[in-house]
């Protein structure tokens, strides 16, 4: 009698163990390290694409000094301005650290204008817009710039995500208990001059 007292009570336990699990699955509790996962990898492609467009660059240079030497002011001005962006380390915890996240975005956002004002001083050069070198890296910086403001895109609507559960019911429930420790994430905001990426006309 008593074992079988001990067997339904043991039973019970398991099964309101089952049943618990359950009702915490439904009701969000992983939603906050999901959507966090999901924006920090949104934030590993935005880096990739600005270190694709930073690689680009000593190339793009090295073919317009060729035809365009004169233009050393415009050249030094991308060239210091990529090893300003690239000096920046930065890591998943950027993107919830304001100051560091916008020191990362102002030297991007740097290096994007000195790299509009070379592609207009490109305008100059006939010669150099039919070398083939130039015109494959000018393909390259193009799709370039299209990826980077795709990943951008998706790392935006990522965190809003993220932070909006962190801000609603039952979200905020979590967040002020179990994941203390998540902060809402920053997001990029454009500068007036760089609205829109360099355009890339040749």
């Amino acid at each position: 009698m008593i074992r079988a007292v001990c067997i339904l009570r043991s039973a019970r336990i398991a099964l309101l163990a089952v049943l618990a699990g359950l009702l915490l699955s439904g009701c969000g509790i992983n939603n906050i390290p999901t959507f966090d996962e999901s924006a920090k990898a949104k934030w590993s492609d935005v880096q990739n694409q600005y270190q694709r467009r930073a690689d680009l660059i000593p190339n793009l240079v090295e073919t317009v000094k060729g035809y365009a030497g004169q233009e050393r002011e415009v050249l030094t001005e991308v060239t210091e301005a990529r090893a300003r962006a690239s000096q920046i380390k930065v890591d998943a915890s950027t993107v919830t650290d304001p100051a560091r996240f916008k020191e990362y975005q102002d030297a991007q956002n740097a290096l994007g204008g000195a790299l509009g004002r070379l592609l207009v001083t490109i305008e100059r050069y006939p010669d150099l817009k039919s070398n083939q070198n130039f015109l494959a890296l000018q393909s390259q910086l193009e799709s370039t710039e299209n990826s980077i403001a795709g990943a951008r895109r998706d790392y935006i609507d990522s965190v809003q995500t993220y932070n909006t559960e962190l801000r609603t019911f039952p979200g905020v429930l979590w967040a002020s208990t179990v994941y203390r420790s998540h902060k809402p994430m920053e997001t990029f905001i454009v500068a007036e001059d760089v609205k829109r990426p360099p355009t890339v006309k040749f």
